[in-house]
């Protein structure tokens, strides 16, 4: 396709955003009285919000005739029937297919992938079940109480945000570790909780040579067979998530305990795949379908709903209108649920190792801005950190505030004071507080007017900024599972609208490389000589302060 700036939608977008750029949300606000039911939309367990954004319909009306000028609706039905849209890899990108609650058949070079998905569901659950009944018995014959899930990046994100947003569903047996760092600290630490007697470990990566992850599982293996003794053993407590047979059994890991999955399975999209064989053991067969359930029911709103009324596509499409237009550069994710503390973390990978990206699918460098940088922490904490900048800073950062409506569960008046911050930081980011109602207000406090004139400037509040209110009924692992639906399918339009391969990240791999040269060198191994004089210098400085 042309490049994005050459679109005729988007050169309306261009003239369009000279005529509304600098009006305020106050003043749209009062020109339509029904915004705030218009911009409102609710799918299953999900409601947005999305009536504080610099936008109307006709901004909403361009939007959706670029995405039409993307052929997105094409694209769509590409990613769900397994095209090889993944061009770089020449891959699909079927993780809908994971959780496929329909009878229809879905394949991949001719072949039916269902019943391989199916087939491997059966076997996590049977693993599952055994292990949570206590059938699943340890070398000296305890049942198992703690299982350490080992990976990083997609093999490790997906299952320990999902673990910690639903314990509430969680087996109150069962503790749940995720170890991920190749910094040692946080293997030891698990390490030092545990005993090898009842603990599972899940290792967790699809070629079996991920190195922070092997290194971490050799050092676990290590640990297991100093008390252990016997490598036989090795089988009743480490099970593998992978496609590499070889370096499993090699391992010491039964074939039978390797639960596989594809390679059209993107690691950051991997979690409804045997990778999340830990969320399953956790929460249990029943609860994990309900989270594909979720998931289900999202992908189907996504490929059926039109345009206008389509939640993950209303979200990408305004993410596109500020980082094209408005030219911001980042992008917050702030829940106000303790539960959802992991959940910044995992759209930041999801979002930025999918669009960060400067080339597009044929290869030419893009000429405008793909991903924004994703950050975000716990609403209420925030507030006393960070929402400073986004109040009164120079740079205009959109943020979607997520919120639960139940209140079951917590303690009470808690849960008020909670959401109270929700609306109330959501309007004061629309409304802001003007030089006019600061002086007033200072005023009629029985301030003098030249210390109300000082102080004024820097109590303004300009407002105008914009944010998403993300409600879910209550959280579940339905609705868990739809949130995470609708990011993956709004980063995916985000990715045709900037026509990027949103599948692939290569951007990961040239760390991974120069890393094994520099490891041999400060291992003393070998020496190379093809350094700058920067990367040579740090090898020193190591080799030096550890030669005593």
């Amino acid at each position: 396709m042309a490049s994005l700036n050459e679109l005729e939608s988007f050169k309306a977008l261009e003239r369009h955003f000279i005529t509304i750029k600098d009006m305020h949300m106050r003043e749209m606000f009062e020109k339509d009285p029904d915004r705030a039911y218009k911009y409102f939309i609710k799918v299953g367990g999900i409601k947005l919000d999305y009536s504080k954004n610099r936008l109307n319909d006709e901004t909403l009306k361009l939007l959706r005739l670029l995405a039409q000028e993307c052929s997105l609706k094409e694209k769509i039905k590409a990613m769900y029937k397994g095209d090889k849209i993944n061009n770089t890899e020449e891959r699909a990108a079927l993780h809908t297919a994971l959780r496929n609650k329909s009878s229809f058949s879905i394949e991949v070079d001719g072949i039916d992938v269902m019943e391989n998905v199916n087939a491997v569901l059966r076997r996590m659950e049977d693993f599952s079940r055994a292990i949570r009944i206590g059938d699943w018995l340890g070398y000296t014959n305890q049942i198992i109480t703690d299982i350490v899930n080992i990976g990083i990046g997609g093999s490790d994100l997906g299952a320990l945000m999902t673990c910690k947003a639903l314990r509430n569903f969680g087996h109150p047996r069962l503790n749940m570790h995720f170890v991920s760092n190749v910094d040692g600290v946080q293997l030891q630490g698990v390490l030092e909780s545990i005993h090898p007697e009842t603990t599972l470990f899940i290792v967790a990566s699809k070629t079996f040579s991920t190195q922070e992850t092997l290194t971490n599982a050799f050092t676990a293996r290590k640990w297991f067979l100093y008390h252990a003794l016997d490598e036989k053993y090795i089988a009743k407590h480490f099970v593998a998530v992978s496609t590499n047979k070889q370096a499993v059994k090699a391992f010491g890991i039964d074939e039978k305990n390797m639960f596989e999955f594809w390679d059209w399975v993107g690691g950051r999209y991997s979690l409804w795949s045997a990778i999340g064989l830990a969320i399953m053991i956790y929460l249990g067969e029943e609860n994990f379908s309900a989270l594909l359930e979720g998931a289900y029911l999202m992908d189907r709103h996504f490929y059926c709903e039109d345009f206008e009324n389509n939640l993950p596509i209303i979200l990408a499409l305004i993410g596109v209108w500020y980082i094209n237009f408005f030219d911001a550069g980042s992008h917050i994710i702030a829940p106000y649920d303790q539960h959802l503390r992991y959940f910044p973390k995992f759209i930041q990978q999801l979002d930025m190792e999918s669009n960060g990206k400067q080339v597009q699918k044929n290869g030419a460098k893009v000429q405008y801005d793909t991903a924004p940088v994703i950050w975000g922490d716990m609403g209420i904490n925030a507030q006393h950190a960070f929402f400073q900048l986004l109040h009164q800073g120079t740079h205009l950062s959109p943020i979607d505030l997520i919120a639960s409506l139940s209140k079951k569960g917590n303690l009470p008046g808690h849960h008020e004071i909670l959401l109270s911050n929700v609306f109330a930081q959501a309007q004061a980011f629309m409304r802001g507080k003007t030089y006019d109602e600061v002086y007033k207000e200072m005023i009629n406090n029985g301030m003098d007017k030249e210390k109300a004139e000082k102080l004024a400037p820097h109590k303004v509040f300009s407002g105008n900024r914009p944010s998403n209110i993300i409600l879910l009924d209550e959280i579940n692992p339905v609705n868990i599972g739809s949130l995470i639906a609708l990011y993956e399918h709004k980063i995916f339009v985000q990715g045709v609208i900037w026509d990027i391969n949103s599948f692939d990240q290569w951007g990961v791999e040239l760390g991974k490389e120069l890393a094994k040269n520099i490891l041999a060198e400060l291992k003393g191994q070998q020496e190379f000589n093809d350094y700058d004089s920067s990367t040579k210098h740090l090898i020193q400085i190591y080799k030096e302060f550890n030669s005593h």
